[in-house]
Formats: C-alpha cells, sequence, structure tokens
C-alpha cells in the first residue's frame, strides 16, 4: 500500500480509482474497464511527472522523511556483500542508531558505517529513528580507526534528523562524540566517502559526512537544523517550516551550488520510495564512481584535500 504525501493526495485519488475500477473487474468477470483503468494510470503518470517537477523545499523534506524511502539497512543488504556487522564503542553500549562493519562493495574492501531509522514501530523504536547517541558517534569512530588501519576505503550512508538531545546523551558526552567523530572523519588517510540518503540533520550529520566526496539523492536534504527547529526559534511559530525550509538552502541543489555536496544522484520519478531498487543502483554506481576518483591519491594526499574542502567552504562569499 502507498503512504501518499499531503501535496499528493490529487494523485491518491487517481491511483485509488483506477485500483477499484479493477478490483471491480476481478469481481464481475464481464465487466471490461482495463480501457478505463488504463486512461487512469496515464493521468497518474503524468500528475506525478508534473508534481516531482517543481518540488519546494518544504515537499523535498516531506519526501527525504517518507517512511518507505529505502534506509541504510537497505542499501547494505543490496550493495554489499560479506558484510559483517561490528557492535559496541567498546566503551558504554552499543547505539542501534549507527549500524556499521566490514563488506565488499563488487568485490572491494570498505568499512560501511551509517544511520538506521527502522522501518515498522518497533524496529524505528530499536533504531531510536535514526538519532544516535554517543556511544553511536564512538562505536562510528572505532570503525573508521580500524578501516584506517587496514588501509580500507569508508562509506558513510547519512539518514537522521539529528543527533539524540536526550539528558543521557548529554550527560555521556554527546558534543565532545560528534566533535571526535568529525575530527576522526578529517584524519583518516583512506578514501572517506559519503551519501546523504534522507535527512543530513545538523551535527549529527556531518559527524559522518566530512569526507573527500559528499553525494546527495536528489531529494534529500541536508541542513544545520530541521525547518521546524528554525521556525521555532526564528519566528516563535514551528508552523512558518515552509518559510524557514526555503531560507536553510537545504536542498541537494542548493548545496550543490554551494560546493557542500560533490555529487546528485537522481532518484525514479516520485521519489526513491517508489522505485527502491533503481534508487540503490544509483547510489551504489556513485559511491563506485567516488571511490574511483582517489584511487591515484596517496594518504596525504587524502587527508589533506578532504581537509582543504572544508577550509574553502564559503570562501567565495566572504570575498565577496
Amino acid at each position: 500500500m502507498t503512504n501518499y504525501l499531503d501535496f499528493e493526495r490529487p494523485l491518491a485519488e487517481i491511483e485509488g480509482k483506477a485500483a477499484e475500477l479493477r478490483a471491480l473487474a476481478r469481481a464481475n468477470e464481464e465487466m471490461d474497464v482495463e480501457s478505463e483503468a488504463k486512461a487512469l494510470d496515464k493521468k497518474a503518470a503524468d500528475l506525478l511527472v508534473s508534481l516531482y517537477g517543481d518540488l519546494t523545499p518544504w515537499r523535498k523534506c516531506q519526501i527525504a522523511r517518507h517512511a518507505d524511502r529505502p534506509h541504510c539497512k537497505d542499501y547494505i543488504e543490496a550493495l554489499f556483500t560479506q558484510y559483517t556487522p561490528l557492535a559496541g564503542d567498546r566503551n558504554f553500549a552499543d547505539d542501534h542508531a549507527v549500524m556499521g562493519g566490514l563488506a565488499r562493495l563488487d568485490g572491494r574492501p570498505v568499512m560501511v558505517i551509517g544511520h538506521e531509522k527502522g522501518n515498522d514501530t518497533k524496529s524505528r523504536i530499536e533504531r531510536n529513528f535514526g538519532m544516535a547517541r554517543p556511544e553511536g558517534y564512538r562505536k562510528a569512530i572505532r570503525l573508521m580507526d580500524m578501516a584506517d588501519r587496514f588501509g580500507l576505503p569508508v562509506v558513510t550512508l547519512v539518514d537522521t534528523p539529528g543527533a539524540y538531545p536526550g539528558k543521557g546523551a548529554e550527560e555521556r558526552g554527546q558534543s565532545e562524540a560528534i566533535a571526535r567523530s568529525t575530527q576522526k572523519c578529517l584524519q583518516l588517510k583512506v578514501p572517506l566517502v559519503s551519501v546523504i540518503i534522507g535527512e543530513g540533520g545538523s551535527g549529527g550529520a556531518v559527524a559522518f559526512a566530512t569526507a573527500n566526496r559528499v553525494a546527495m539523492l536528489q531529494h534529500s536534504v541536508y541542513s544545520v537544523i530541521s525547518p521546524e527547529g528554525c521556525a521555532s526559534i526564528l519566528w516563535k511559530d514551528a508552523e512558518k517550516m515552509r518559510e524557514a525550509a526555503e531560507a536553510l538552502r537545504l536542498t541537494a541543489q542548493n548545496l550543490k551550488e554551494l560546493g557542500v555536496c560533490d555529487m546528485i544522484i537522481n532518484e525514479p520519478v516520485g521519489g526513491a520510495h517508489r522505485n527502491k531498487k533503481a534508487a540503490i543502483t544509483g547510489v551504489g554506481a556513485a559511491i563506485n564512481t567516488m571511490l574511483k576518483q582517489m584511487d591515484a591519491m596517496s594518504p596525504d594526499e587524502l587527508r589533506q584535500t578532504r581537509r582543504q574542502k572544508y577550509l574553502d567552504l564559503g570562501a567565495k562569499g566572504l570575498a565577496a
């Protein structure tokens, strides 16, 4: 069953009518409604192209958060072989919001790390909706250290509303863990590529995405704060999230212009949730492309160019 977003209601009505006609035909074999149903299918397909051809930043936020969008676990299962999950930060606990381990991508050994939101009520609670605690970032640091020691490229898949802001997380040093994870990204002497597959929320995303190459899915978002949080601070009204989304310049297209994102990965018409296989294939191809771009780079060059990439961000604006 398709989960429709608010702006997709006209599409839901058309696709619903086509489904009703076909259900009637199955109940009464004498009815011939296929031509009418196909006409509705064509109308729905045209409307889908129209809706997704001119998306506002707020609508892109809704798509990036869609419950049926493929998550980290889906990408790992489809793209990587010989995946061996590694758990725990060797200090406090294992954070299920962060998953990672050793794997092979088209035969190449890599370390893959990502945020996992879960796909039903039980798994979402277990995964804390993709909001990592300090032990999640410390687990990521441990895995990046291991990758650096054995010369393995690191692939990160980012999909989080932000780091978990709970009392326990703050008591265990949330901000320090995020800072250490970001620092570790900058210190690595192996290739580090990151893909924003859904939401890239604040420092919780930066801690995984301070990479040599950053790719974003076409309808993903990446920002310092959620539109609702921004609206609550600036206008004292969370309902102004649409205006906040415009101001934040959080879309893949905005961030490509700003130099934060290096590559935009096209999604199927209607978003990654309408054709998960195609979306996952596109991400796999992008990761391979980005890794190949760094094949000839030395460890010191990898670290220096990564560091310089982030030092240069915003330089054009300051110069102007």
